[in-house]
């Protein structure tokens, strides 16, 4: 455990600590694209949980270019800011669905700025062509370059509920020819999807600890308001997780999880404004205090579970 830190887990601020001195501030950034599950492509309403800003509701302005966004962001978090350094992360919506020249102007202008030390790039694995992958490896060479990938459930059931779009072989080769140019990949996971459970959940922590993978996105799940998700919700067809459950299981998937694999979220923020729920969730500082506190109480660490089951002897 003291690897990490005074954390019990491998988390993000131990990791930029450990990598650049410090901790960096994320810039939300909008580059302007859409999603095959809202073009028409695959789908007109998103998935199922996916709110109109496309997981951007935090993100800069549009309609400002990338310098432009670049700089409202410094100017929001200055207060807060101690550093200077930053990553820059394309969050809304699909972040390769674009001709790979427009996808180049958008990065470049991001990495060219000498306050972005990192290029953070959120997406689909159905969305990355070998022309994009070949451009992040070569941006990758200038400055480090993240992609997140979107994955939420191994299981197909709930994969075709959500609305996710593709099956999971999908993912595994997107991850295998990420991997081969040495990008950094980061997984989303939603923890409480309507009809998985616990062991459901602990499957794609399992799985993950067997992708070529350096992080992970461990996020409960939020009913947000105009979603497909809260009219389910409405009508009563499943119940958000609790507080206590949820600090519960997020420890026992913690306790699963590979110990070299960087968790960069626990919680997770949805926008007040549009959230139905889970209101404890806004109360994200003393959600965290509890994960820790929980872990310390039942002296759980990252990979404890999975330790035991690399010293299993097998059968003969």
């Amino acid at each position: 455990m003291r690897r990490w830190g005074e954390k019990p887990y491998y988390s993000l601020d131990y990791e930029l600590k450990q990598t650049y001195g410090g901790k960096l501030y994320k810039l939300a950034l909008n580059g302007g694209m859409s999603c095959p599950n809202r073009d028409g492509t695959l789908g007109t309403r998103g998935c199922i949980f996916c709110s109109a800003g496309g997981s951007g509701d935090f993100a800069a302005p549009a309609a400002l270019s990338v310098i432009e966004q670049i700089h409202h962001e410094i100017e929001r978090i200055k207060k807060k800011d101690t550093t200077g350094r930053y990553i820059a992360y394309f969050q809304a919506y699909t972040n390769t669905y674009a001709p790979v020249w427009r996808l180049r102007e958008l990065f470049e202008a991001a990495i060219a700025c000498p306050e972005v030390a990192v290029l953070s790039i959120a997406t689909r694995p159905d969305c990355l062509p070998d022309e994009v992958i070949e451009l992040l490896a070569e941006l990758n060479e200038k400055k480090p370059v993240w992609v997140e990938l979107g994955l939420q459930t191994i299981h197909e059931d709930t994969a075709r509920y959500i609305r996710r779009g593709y099956e999971l072989p999908c993912f595994e080769t997107a991850v295998s020819k990420l991997a081969a140019k040495h990008l950094t990949i980061i997984t989303h996971v939603i923890l409480g999807l309507p009809g998985e459970t616990a062991e459901d959940m602990y499957e794609t922590i399992q799985y993950l600890n067997r992708q070529p993978i350096q992080g992970v996105k461990l996020q409960l799940l939020h009913v947000l308001e105009g979603t497909d998700l809260a009219v389910d919700y409405r009508a009563g067809k499943f119940r958000t997780l609790s507080e206590t459950a949820y600090c519960e299981l997020i420890c026992s998937c913690i306790a699963r999880l590979r110990p070299d694999i960087v968790i960069h979220r626990l919680t997770g923020d949805g926008p007040s404004d549009i959230l139905i729920e889970p209101l404890w969730s806004r109360r994200k500082i003393p959600v965290l205090n509890a994960i820790h506190h929980h872990m310390k109480e039942k002296g759980i660490w990252q990979g404890c579970l999975w330790e035991e089951t690399q010293n299993e002897i097998p059968d003969e």
